[in-house]
């Protein structure tokens, strides 16, 4: 791709979120109303562009903006009007920015509560700290706590872990409980209740109490034993010599589930969602969680389950990327392999040794291990991944696929019960 596509492209998709953001305008988080001087279906189609355009000479529009709409357009100037990626005007008349300075950058998050719904806050934080640099103003507590919070937010407070001086970590993990603690109300209800019904199906006991008796697979399994009935000609009555019941989740562990997270730095949101998972499924007595994190080295996390925030904190994202040792690792802590699933989440770009990566999947399976790759866990649609890979692991019957996290438990539990995975509707490459 040449240099002037390369800015092009760039340009383009910044203009898409500063449409995103125009359109999106209404009621925002602060009750501002957007105002029009202009009436009717043309002139309101009118301003959106004007707010779009920039208000450069040559927009055509017409259209002269005023209150509300003068202060909105003022916001997205800042951002999307700089000489750094400048959208909309290619020629660089319309500049504004947001420079350096932490205040005015404080004010500017406030505006942009102010007159964007919420959605759209997010997404305009996160073209601030990509198009002008604003990361290392995230070290100053009070910037923090002017931020809308987000998963794409903890991920770059983690990218700055190391960096963040002592006086910040404390906002800083406020912040991140406060995403985590949203997620788990969100996902930690479904995700428990799913998996508990199919480590319960997955459990087939022969001798069940009667409370206990699974009726649709004991029927099934004794359809070949039948009588027929005396007081109904020509009907018959199913002998149930085998009865099978559902397993009670709480007397023991019964799966092992190891969760395999690559944290270099295009997978930030996924490590996001798998840590709040990993807090979930620990917090179950009937699945053994172990949690692990890699680059091209591995940390075990699985001490730290207790607290998604340690768990999150306790990663580095960036670097370089060995599969192959992670797996290595992994492998190494399977005990009951039959009962273990396994959850690669990477996008598979591979910096270690590839067929013995792909020898340590096809050994798992081999053993009766559950594998399962997936590509990205996370709301942002189709993601980059390394194809190649991705067929190699299809080749060895373990499909490479993104989920989203709402859809997560039900993967999970077609895993647990040993049943193919709901794919069919997700990212996937077979």
């Amino acid at each position: 791709m040449s240099t002037a596509t390369k800015n092009e492209t760039a340009d383009d998709s910044a203009t898409g979120n500063a449409t995103e953001a125009v359109t999106g305008t209404g009621t925002g988080t602060g009750g501002a109303t957007a105002s029009t001087s202009a009436t009717g279906t043309g002139d309101e189609r009118l301003r959106r562009w004007r707010l779009v355009l920039g208000g450069d000479s040559a927009d055509g529009t017409g259209c002269t903006l005023s209150g509300t709409d003068a202060a909105m357009d003022g916001a997205l100037t800042a951002l999307y009007g700089t000489d750094k990626g400048s959208t909309g005007n290619r020629t660089g008349n319309r500049s504004a920015g947001l420079g350096a300075s932490a205040p005015s950058v404080a004010r500017w998050l406030g505006d942009i509560r102010t007159y964007f719904p919420s959605s759209v806050v997010q997404v305009m934080q996160r073209d601030a700290i990509d198009r002008l640099g604003l990361s290392t103003l995230l070290l100053e507590p009070e910037m923090l706590e002017a931020v809308e919070a987000d998963v794409h937010l903890v991920g770059t407070l983690l990218s700055l872990n190391k960096a963040m001086p002592e006086t910040t970590k404390e906002t800083a993990r406020a912040v991140v409980r406060k995403v985590v603690d949203d997620l788990e109300k969100r996902l930690a209800t479904r995700t428990r209740s799913t998996l508990t019904g199919a480590l319960d199906r997955s459990a087939k006991i022969n001798r069940p109490r009667h409370r206990d008796i699974d009726w649709d697979r004991t029927i099934r399994a004794n359809l070949k034993n039948y009588l027929p009935m005396p007081e109904k000609e020509g009907a018959y009555t199913v002998v149930p010599e085998r009865l099978i019941g559902y397993g009670r989740a709480s007397q023991s562990v019964k799966k092992d589930v190891v969760l395999c997270i690559d944290q270099s730095g295009s997978m930030a949101a996924s490590v996001v969602y798998a840590s709040v998972f990993g807090a979930v499924l620990a917090s179950m007595r009937s699945i053994a969680t172990r949690l692990v994190v890699f680059d091209t080295a591995v940390v075990d996390l699985t001490d730290q389950l207790d607290d998604p925030v340690d768990v999150l904190f306790g990663t580095q994202l960036g670097g370089g990327t060995d599969i192959n040792r992670a797996l290595a690792y992994c492998q190494s802590q399977i005990t009951r392999p039959a009962d273990t699933v396994v959850v690669l989440i990477s996008d598979l770009y591979e910096g270690g040794i590839r067929d013995e990566m792909l020898k340590r999947v096809a050994a798992m399976k081999a053993s009766g291990v559950q594998f399962v790759a997936l590509l990205a866990l996370s709301d942002e649609g189709t993601p980059t991944y390394d194809h190649e890979h991705a067929a190699a692991l299809a080749a060895l019957g373990a499909p490479a696929f993104a989920c989203t996290p709402d859809l997560f438990p039900d993967v999970m539990a077609a895993a647990i019960e040993k049943k193919p995975l709901p794919i069919s509707d997700m990212v996937t490459h077979q």
